[in-house]
């Protein structure tokens, strides 16, 4: 997940992530990469990412803002 400091939205989808996350074990791995750090600058700027939050899995943007819960279990549920 691409978030900054400043960002209400991503403070919400980082909450989400941590309530539903659990019940997939080990299947997915929760990163945070500022986006407004030197690195997380280059790799948002190399992935086309120009707005937080936004989550990637596998290295593929699934989402680029907040979504519901039930749709980020459906998203995560597909994979």
């Amino acid at each position: 997940m691409f978030y900054t400091l400043t960002c209400p939205n991503c403070t919400i989808m980082k909450r989400k992530l941590k309530e539903v996350l659990p019940q997939y074990g080990n299947k997915f791995v929760f990163k945070q990469s500022l986006a407004n750090s030197p690195i997380g600058f280059i790799r948002t700027c190399k992935m086309g990412i120009f707005a937080v939050p936004a989550l990637l899995i596998d290295d593929k943007i699934v989402f680029r803002s907040v979504p519901t819960t039930e749709e980020l279990i459906e998203k995560l549920n597909s994979y």
